[in-house]
C-alpha cells in the first residue's frame, strides 16, 4: 500500500504483537475451518491461540517493554480479517498508551499460550500446512534462516 495510512490491530490478534518488534514468531489460532485433527495436534483442550518463539528470545521478551496505543475507531476500515489489520487513511490521535513490561505474562492474561521452541522452522512448516488461522512474523530473524 503506497498511500499514507495508520495501521491498527484488533483485540483478538493483539497478542501476536506483544513481543519485541524483531522477535521471530509463529502465531496460530483455532478458526471455524480448523479440522478436528489439527485442533487435537496443536492445542491442549483449554487453549485456542498460541504464540511460539525461540527459547533464545525469552530473556528479551521478558525484559523489553512494549507499548499498546488505543486509537479512535471511527475512521478505520478492515484491511485483513485473518491478520486483524485495520487501516485509516486519515491521521488519528492516540487516546491512551499502555506500557507492557513483561510480555509473556500479558500474553497469558489475554488468553494465549506462549510456547518456547528451539527452532521455529518445523512449527512454521507444520502450521502453514494446517487448517489453522496463522501468522508468521519476522521469520528472517529465526535460527537457520537462509539468506537468498
Amino acid at each position: 500500500m503506497s498511500e499514507p495510512s495508520v495501521w491498527a490491530i484488533d483485540e483478538a490478534h493483539l497478542v501476536n504483537y506483544l513481543l519485541p518488534c524483531d522477535c521471530p514468531r509463529v502465531t496460530f489460532a483455532v478458526a471455524a475451518s480448523t479440522s478436528e485433527a489439527d485442533r487435537t495436534r496443536f492445542f491442549p483442550a483449554e487453549v485456542s491461540r498460541v504464540v511460539a518463539i525461540e527459547a533464545d528470545w525469552l530473556v528479551r521478551a521478558m525484559t523489553t517493554a512494549v507499548y499498546v496505543y488505543t486509537l479512535p475507531s471511527e475512521t478505520f476500515v478492515l484491511f485483513d480479517a485473518n491478520a486483524g489489520y485495520w487501516i485509516s487513511r486519515e491521521p488519528v490521535k492516540r487516546q491512551d498508551v499502555t506500557e507492557i513490561r513483561v510480555a509473556p505474562r500479558e500474553l497469558t492474561r489475554r488468553g494465549a499460550e506462549l510456547r518456547l521452541v528451539e527452532s521455529l522452522w518445523p512449527l512454521h512448516d507444520a502450521v502453514a500446512a494446517s487448517t489453522l488461522e496463522f501468522s508468521m512474523i519476522r521469520m528472517r530473524n529465526a535460527k537457520g534462516h537462509l539468506q537468498a
